[in-house]
């Protein structure tokens, strides 16, 4: 049986039809080359998805004891066949034209991530529906990044080599998991921003977002971070005030907007629609 181009690893706790959604998603998308690897970190069971969406190559891997995303990601990344590595939280969602768009786009880089569509969903018959929406984006650079990381994991796409210089994603500073692993393939790596929003990064009022978490725990990781890289002081601020910041807005840029603004209503939800 032939290897796919591109594992797809998404960590996932008691989310069925934010997942289902974003099922839908994938089975919508212009290339297909890829397997899915949903990572159930000792929630609800995920089978339905799996048996909803047969097109897809759907891979379950059901976690012991519940011992959080970046755990989660870790061991679909050790199960993963593809050469390439594409990670997505499971409320995120990729617009039709994504995954074709980023293997268009990695030329001769080695990690690419896009910009993103920031969007507050309200929840509708088992459905999403966007309330707000704005566009995220901003220009790459790399000593900005340590003071302000703008990387969204959700919808990246880098080759499985990398994990053979930089080891494992780390958990150790938990909610900022995704800042360390940029600046650590930065620091070896070729990484480039692609300027279109093929990613719809649900940041929902009713949502649990680990952007959201201001506690003395999230400090503590924060200045993990920090030491890890030597990255300095740095403010634990709300997310949207961080954007505010002068060094922030002046990094804004322009990029594509991809999405219609059209639910993706999943199988899932139509199938409990009938019942």
């Amino acid at each position: 049986m032939q290897k796919p181009l591109i594992s797809i690893i998404i960590p996932t706790f008691n989310r069925l039809y934010h997942l289902a959604e974003l099922m839908e998603s994938l089975s919508m998308q212009t290339f297909q080359d890829f397997e899915v690897l949903i990572v159930n970190d000792a929630g609800e069971s995920v089978d339905s998805v799996k048996f909803l969406y047969p097109e897809l190559a759907i891979t379950i891997i059901n976690m012991e004891e519940n011992l959080k995303h970046v755990y989660a990601r870790n061991s679909g990344l050790m199960q993963a066949q593809g050469e390439l590595i594409m990670l997505i939280d499971d409320d995120d969602l990729l617009v039709p034209s994504h995954i074709e768009t980023m293997i268009n786009e990695l030329n001769g880089f080695d990690m690419i991530y896009s910009d993103v569509e920031i969007v507050n969903f309200q929840q509708q018959s088992n459905v999403r529906v966007p309330a707000e929406r704005f566009l995220f984006a901003y220009e790459l650079d790399y000593e900005a990044m340590r003071n302000f990381s703008t990387f969204v994991s959700s919808g990246c796409l880098y080759r499985k080599e990398i994990h053979e210089t930089i080891g494992l994603f780390d958990p150790e500073v938990h909610n900022y998991w995704d800042w360390d692993f940029y600046l650590r393939v930065a620091d070896n790596y070729r990484v480039a921003r692609v300027a279109g929003a093929g990613v719809l990064y649900d940041f929902s009022d009713s949502n649990s977002n680990q952007s959201k978490d201001f506690s003395e725990a999230r400090r503590l990781y924060l200045d993990r971070l920090s030491e890890k890289h030597n990255l300095g002081p740095l403010p634990m601020k709300n997310f949207f005030l961080l954007l505010e910041e002068p060094e922030v807005m002046k990094r804004k840029a322009k990029s594509k907007i991809m999405w219609d603004g059209k639910s993706f209503i999943s199988r899932l939800a139509r199938s409990a629609a009938l019942e």
